[in-house]
């Protein structure tokens, strides 16, 4: 299955889906199931930790930037490659309760929670996380932070382990020369504060957002479910 048709899958399951949570687990079998149907499963059947191919994100959001650029919302690329690698972070909820070793995609739904001008969109947006993880340079970050160690003797990663992994792949200046934090500042001024003398700096962001996490994305009216533009 090929990521046209694991888009459509995703747009068809929101489509019909009644969604109460925010993160769902794509098996290989192309069910969309949530965390705690996941949970559930894994308690009776531990094998499920090998079916899971995604990650589906379901949010919302106030803000045209974040419809633009979704993966600035927040940065899952790290929290997903720990636990492709075989780590699983103590006293955390999104990916527990194991190692997920055949995660290949990050697939990010956000739809507007306003009553503005893009309220019957939805944007989907899958990224590959082994080109992802790569393009941020997480594997010599995470073997930065985490030492020589061996998985074996290493699997359970601490909470602050996990935020010196975030902090150091956001201070890292890969987007148009700035840090993802000032990225994301700088587009939600563009879009949201209506400061269009940003427009130069927005394009060359855009640019590297591209080249980063390369998204195959798709935005659906949720009126027709055809593909539109934002």
């Amino acid at each position: 299955m090929d990521e046209y048709q694991i888009v459509e899958r995703v747009k068809d399951w929101y489509r019909t889906a009644s969604l109460e949570g925010d993160y769902y687990f794509l098996l290989n079998d192309i069910t969309i199931i949530s965390d705690d149907s996941y949970i559930h499963s894994y308690r009776h059947n531990s094998s499920i930790s090998k079916q899971v191919i995604g990650e589906v994100v379901n949010d919302k959001t106030d803000y045209v930037s974040i419809l633009e650029f979704p993966l600035f919302r927040w940065n899952i690329i790290s929290d997903a490659y720990l636990y492709k690698k075989g780590y699983v972070i103590r006293g955390y909820s999104l990916f527990s309760p194991a190692p997920l070793p055949n995660l290949k995609y990050i697939i990010y739904c956000i739809t507007s929670s306003t009553a503005h001008e893009f309220k019957d969109r939805l944007v989907i947006e899958l990224v590959d996380l082994d080109v992802a993880a790569n393009n941020l340079n997480l594997p010599k970050i995470v073997s930065s932070v985490l030492g020589p160690k061996s998985l074996s003797e290493n699997k359970m990663i601490e909470p602050d382990e996990l935020d010196e992994i975030v902090d150091r792949t956001r201070s890292q200046k890969l987007f148009a020369d700035h840090r993802w934090y000032d990225a994301k500042l700088i587009v939600f001024r563009y879009f949201d504060k209506n400061e269009r003398e940003l427009s130069k700096e927005v394009f060359k962001i855009s640019e590297a957002y591209e080249r980063i996490f390369r998204p195959y994305r798709v935005v659906y009216s949720t009126k027709t479910w055809q593909p539109v533009l934002l």
